[in-house]
């Protein structure tokens, strides 16, 4: 049975029991969150603190120590072994002042800021404390820092991003030198002090390229062999060379097109204005001809050696065959001009071959030219090597004067090279050309008018090889 007040007292105890833990648990709630919060406070001021206050690192490359820099008025050793109470740090490269300056391993380095622990000892600690760290490399280094520092260190210096350019080795990637168009612009940037704003540098850049490449467009239009104001001329050695057309003497027009081949032989020019005739030249060399049968093999006219100065004795002498070709060609009723070998090397010498020519034509029917053929000699030494241009261009000159005088046609006989380098062109613009070139289209730039354009020529009449001409004039109408 129960009495009154007995259940009272006990719930009365089991209350207070209860009311106790409640509090005590808040306690240590609210207790939990003022610890957390501090921890969150104290994290977030050495965060904001990292950030203003960043400590340098001296990274030691190969061959010595690197100097510090100056971070937010703090300064550091290299590898200083430990920090003076007043600011002073001695790294293992030398003494340095924790407020002024900082000893790298390789040599003192200087940091510029105020010392944060000056007076108190606790920056220059702390400085020795980090160089001693920075600096310790460990047996095991890690490639691409030159073997000096361990994997460790560059974890760390990632995670706190702290590297400087100068601790990356990717910049040997790039050359040291610039292109040569960027050279100029270069050199102005420098002497304007380097003021210029990146944008307009590369547009210098981009200007002196564009200029470069003109530079090699105005080269490519230079070429003489593309230009349309030079020819090729093959040189008695064999050289090459680009000649300048001289654009004051007469050019020739003949369209090549117009041209055919008869017999596989004879060369013809017909474009309804002008008209070529077939002829040969012969020689001693040619033994016996037979003139009748040489016309009806298509040849309308004959270039007769009358004779020639030896180059070597410098004695004057007629063709062998001269007189006997003559009355030959005369009975086929052929077209028949001269050629005389000149190797004069005076003007009197030259008169003298003139006049021996002249003298042995008396009475002779002259239809076609009389030619001053000057040539050097193959495999020999000939007197006219010892001239110059303008004596050359002299001794044919007073030939040609002479025969003109005497009532004859004179013209002049040469090779592509003979007639561009050898004499000077300006100078007999009063006579007709004979050009020697043996190829399908000759490319001689003036006028010609008659084109020697074979030396194996195989007619009928001739026993071996002749040569092959073509008259772009009819010199038995004028």
């Amino acid at each position: 049975m129960r009495l009154p007040g007995d259940y009272e007292y006990s719930d009365s105890r089991l209350s207070m029991k209860y009311m106790a833990a409640g509090v005590s648990l808040c306690l240590l709630l609210i207790l939990g969150v003022v610890i957390w919060t501090n921890k969150e406070a104290d994290a977030k001021r050495h965060k904001e603190k990292q950030e203003t206050e960043t400590p340098v690192l001296v990274l030691e490359h190969e061959g010595g120590g690197q100097a510090g820099n100056n971070a937010a008025g703090n300064s550091a050793a290299g590898t200083g072994t430990a920090g003076a109470a007043n600011g002073a740090a001695a790294g293992a490269g030398g003494p340095g002042a924790a407020n002024e300056t900082a000893a790298g391993a390789g040599g003192p380095g200087a940091a510029t800021g105020p010392a944060a622990g000056t007076g108190s000892g606790a920056a220059a600690g702390t400085a020795g404390e980090t160089g001693t760290k920075a600096d310790t490399v460990p047996a095991e280094a890690v490639m691409g820092f030159n073997g000096s520092k361990s994997m460790e260190m560059v974890e760390r210096l990632y995670a706190e991003h702290r590297l400087v350019a100068s601790d990356l080795d990717f910049w040997d990637m790039y050359p040291e030198t610039p292109p040569d168009y960027m050279q100029g612009a270069l050199q102005d940037e420098t002497a304007q002090g380097g003021t210029e704003e990146p944008k307009d540098k590369y547009a210098r850049y981009e200007e002196e390229a564009e200029k470069e490449s003109r530079t090699e467009e105005e080269k490519a239009k230079q070429d003489p062999s593309k230009d349309g104001k030079h020819t090729l001329v093959t040189l008695a050695g064999g050289e090459e060379e680009w000649v300048l057309i001289n654009p004051y003497l007469e050019k020739n027009t003949y369209d090549f097109s117009n041209l055919t081949m008869r017999q596989k032989q004879l060369a013809y020019y017909a474009d309804g204005k002008t008209y070529s005739y077939v002829g040969a030249d012969l020689s001693k060399y040619n033994e016996e001809v037979d003139f009748k049968v040489l016309k009806e093999s298509g040849v309308s006219f004959v270039m007769l050696r009358l004779g020639m100065r030896g180059y070597g004795s410098g004695e004057l002498m007629t063709d062998e065959k001269f007189a006997e070709y003559m009355a030959k060609a005369m009975e086929a009723e052929l077209n028949i001009g001269f050629y005389f070998y000149s190797q004069a090397i005076t003007e009197e010498e030259a008169a003298e071959e003139a006049n021996f020519v002249i003298q042995n034509l008396e009475n002779y029917p002259i239809t076609y030219p009389v030619v001053f053929d000057m040539e050097y000699v193959a495999n020999d030494t000939a007197r006219v090597e010892s001239l110059t241009r303008e004596e050359k261009t002299k001794m044919a000159k007073v030939f040609l004067d002479t025969v003109k005088e005497a009532g004859y046609k004179p013209m002049v006989y040469g090779t592509k090279e003979w007639l561009l380098k050898q004499v000077d062109l300006t100078k007999l613009t009063d006579y007709d050309i004979w050009l020697s070139q043996q190829e399908e289209v000759p490319d001689y730039p003036y006028q010609f008018q008659m084109w020697q354009n074979s030396n194996e020529g195989n007619l009928n009449g001739v026993n071996g090889n002749v040569n092959l001409n073509i008259s772009f004039v009819d010199y038995s109408e004028k």
